[in-house]
């Protein structure tokens, strides 16, 4: 191997370090909220997002700024806002609805990437499963939204979405993409459903989320590099 291989391969090596310093933070954030550390537990939420969009740069260093990476970008930005919205609107009486809104436009942000940027492979038929997804969580839920009922009928029309159109990225996509229905499926589950404990659901909510998320950016990032190479 010459020196100039030798030197690509350690450089390629170090391209994805990012990806195993925010799996830490996702490790760190869920055991303080085993533990019960809140002091730990929320700003660790906070540092999820930026350390993911951190290592999807860093792993498309030197590489062009093309509209793909800036959809993923975006999307993780939006999450971002998600996942704080009680400290980005201090000013709202009520979180949920700026939290629906921020994580609802990061999907539709994710649908967009798949669908027009990144295609991968066809839709798989088995796909059709999230719409029946959909169904059952809409009729489960339905006598407990009050007021919210059309918004969490169109976000979990979008979440959906965001589930079927990662499938066209590959395994690792598609399995981050259902890893993020999973989540936001316990997610409504905690907020809506009587009897639903933080406790219980909680650890898995921001488990599911930290994999699902993680592993779409680490998919399209993979899928752009070979694009690159």
């Amino acid at each position: 191997m010459t020196q100039e291989n030798t030197g690509s391969s350690r450089l390629d090596a170090t391209r994805w370090w990012g990806f195993w310093l925010f799996g830490a933070i996702s490790a760190v954030h869920v055991a303080a909220i085993v533990l019960g550390v809140e002091t730990l537990a929320y700003p660790t939420k906070l540092m999820l997002m930026p350390a993911l969009a951190i290592a999807s740069m860093w792993a498309l260093r030197a590489g062009p700024a093309t509209p793909t990476a800036t959809l993923l970008y975006a999307a993780l930005a939006f999450s971002w806002l998600g996942d704080g919205a009680a400290f980005f609107f201090p000013y709202l009486s009520d979180e949920l609805p700026a939290m629906l809104a921020c994580f609802g436009a990061a999907h539709l942000l994710y649908i967009a990437l798949f669908a027009w940027r990144i295609r991968e492979r066809p839709v798989p038929p088995w796909a059709l499963a999230y719409a029946a997804w959909w169904g059952v969580m809409i009729a489960v839920l339905w006598p407990h939204l009050g007021a919210l009922l059309v918004p969490v009928i169109v976000y979990g029309a979008v979440l959906a979405g965001t589930a079927v159109f990662a499938t066209r990225g590959g395994p690792v996509t598609a399995a981050g993409g259902a890893l993020f229905l999973v989540s936001d499926t316990l997610l409504a589950l905690r907020l809506f459903l009587p009897g639903v404990s933080e406790a219980a659901t909680g650890p898995w909510i921001m488990a599911t989320y930290c994999a699902g998320q993680g592993l779409l950016a680490l998919g399209v990032a993979r899928i752009l590099r070979r694009d690159l190479a």
